[in-house]
């Protein structure tokens, strides 16, 4: 096979881009995702420069980094975190993704959105980042503040409603009516998918990686660990769900079993450079013009991300008797939305439910939301600090 030197010169300018990009947002103590995504911009063909020849060849790359991301989330899905906050986190995360869907839709429908776009704009818009608010709250000592676990309560069902929405979405990109039935059947379908996984779970994953485990070789376990949890994705791909639905679930596979998180531990330098990849990869789509097009779509999203997410999640939050301090704090740090809100976008607009219009507001969104996040619940975390809460 004759080697294609544009190939290696585009994942050199994908590298430099996330390296310059990161170091650039560690310096200003920002996200690394900001610096990706920034990064992708400047080689994207769409801005001056070097940029990339060919952005499609980078889509199987920019998926592999989806999967072992959904891979580490499953992994590292805390279950004790969550019953902690059982009630906020189990009843009171679905009823605010559902306001937030709901608020999205109405508001969607008044710019002149299709009940499609405004579905899936709604889905992107209320799952904030997991792994930004983790971040921010490991930096500043809050992890074990009420208010820190309750964030991190409702962020981990948001990741899980995620891998609904994945497996559901594409359904409303199908014509013909029924399409809220066959949601629930497919649905159904994927609840189903669990329980082979879980016979592989429990005799045959732990057994396996125990084995290989016990050679002392670190080199074999990665690569069963890789096996597994691509394995696993491409067993859904194949049944006809989301590959991020099977990452997913592999992960789940060896959550709990303290002695195989090596596995995961081996996995995380692999992930973290396809995720950079994945969001260098997501700079580049971002066209300049399209963008500018669609300021109002943007706007809007903005708005219902700060100042909608807002109100809901204080509202959600007190609901469920937590002092109003601590609802404004947990709804300041959600008023953001990350890396799995641009999984959802990217299942719909594989669906053809969305166009790149879409596709570009929500990166862009994302991109400005968590630069003002940060600002917001550093803001938020000094107040509380002086004694705001009385």
């Amino acid at each position: 096979m004759e080697p294609n030197p544009l190939l290696f010169r585009d994942l050199t300018y994908i590298f430099l881009a996330a390296v310059i990009g990161g170091l650039v947002a560690w310096r200003l103590r920002l996200p690394l995702i900001i610096g990706f995504i920034l990064g992708g911009i400047a080689i994207s063909p769409f801005t001056p420069g070097p940029h990339l020849s060919e952005l499609h060849s980078f889509e199987v790359f920019a998926e592999v980094g989806v999967v072992l991301l959904m891979f580490s989330i499953g992994v590292e899905f805390s279950i004790p975190d969550l019953m902690r906050v059982k009630w906020v986190a189990l009843a009171g995360a679905p009823i605010g993704i559902l306001f937030t869907l709901g608020i999205t839709t109405v508001a969607g429908k008044l710019a002149g959105w299709s009940l499609t776009e405004g579905l899936v704009i709604g889905a992107a818009v209320s799952v904030a980042s997991t792994m930004v608010l983790a971040r921010l709250l490991n930096d500043a000592g809050k992890m074990t503040e009420t208010y820190g676990r309750v964030m991190i309560g409702i962020t981990l069902m948001e990741d899980l409603a995620v891998i609904c929405m994945t497996v559901v979405l594409p359904v409303f990109g199908g014509s013909g009516d029924g399409n809220f039935k066959k949601a629930a059947w497919t649905l159904g379908k994927a609840l189903l998918l669990l329980i082979p996984l879980v016979f592989l779970a429990i005799k045959v994953i732990p057994r396996l990686l125990r084995r290989v485990k016990s050679t002392c070789n670190s080199e074999l376990f990665l690569l069963v660990a890789i096996a597994v949890c691509l394995g696993t994705a491409a067993l859904a791909q194949a049944v006809g769900f989301s590959v991020a639905l099977g990452a997913f679930l592999a992960g789940l596979s060896i959550i709990g079993l303290e002695d195989l998180h090596d596995a995961h531990t081996q996995l995380v330098p692999l992930r973290d450079a396809f995720v950079a990849l994945f969001f260098v990869s997501l700079g580049t789509l971002i066209e300049p013009r399209m963008l500018f097009q669609s300021l109002p779509l943007l706007g809007l999203m903005l708005l219902l991300i700060v100042a909608g997410k807002f109100l809901v999640w204080t509202t959600v939050v007190w609901l469920f008797r937590y002092p109003l301090w601590t609802a404004v704090a947990v709804a300041s740090g959600l008023t953001q939305i990350g890396e799995l809100s641009f999984v959802v976008v990217q299942v719909a607009r594989t669906a053809g439910m969305v166009g790149e219009n879409v596709f570009s507001a929500v990166i862009a969104a994302s991109l400005i939301s968590i630069l003002l996040n940060v600002f917001m619940v550093r803001g938020m975390f000094g107040w509380l600090s002086t004694g705001g809460r009385r």
